[in-house]
């Protein structure tokens, strides 16, 4: 997530095809989190219904639109195929990039070591 916004993303689209139970409350925090610590905009997606032969769970669906500050701007249902659409302020994403530290501040030279092999 974070190098797609150091390489300029301003929107970025999250597709899920996730089973209701421990991973919902996750999908739920972690676009928003994304989104403030990047500073862009992010579409969540996931399906809704079940598939056979499989039959693994119920989709939760509830597709949306998180803004740079963590806000859902628009969100769909969880049992129903529905087409999402939202008017994105893509001035937004400039306007918390210089004014909040997430990205604004990083240090990228203290992760050298995250990125050597062990």
């Amino acid at each position: 997530m974070r190098a797609l916004a150091l390489n300029g993303a301003e929107y970025v689209v999250n597709p899920s095809a996730t089973v209701a139970g421990l991973s919902q409350y996750i999908w739920e925090i972690e676009q928003p989190a994304a989104a403030v610590a990047n500073g862009y905009y992010v579409g969540a997606i996931n399906r809704v219904g079940s598939e056979a032969p499989w039959n693994i769970g119920t989709f939760y669906g509830s597709s949306y639109f998180v803004n740079p500050r963590g806000k859902i701007v628009a969100q769909a249902s969880g049992d129903r195929d529905e087409l999402l659409v939202a008017d994105l302020d893509m001035d937004m994403v400039r306007e918390v990039r210089d004014l909040w530290q997430f990205f604004r501040d990083r240090r990228p030279e203290s992760y050298g070591s995250l990125a050597e092999s062990r």
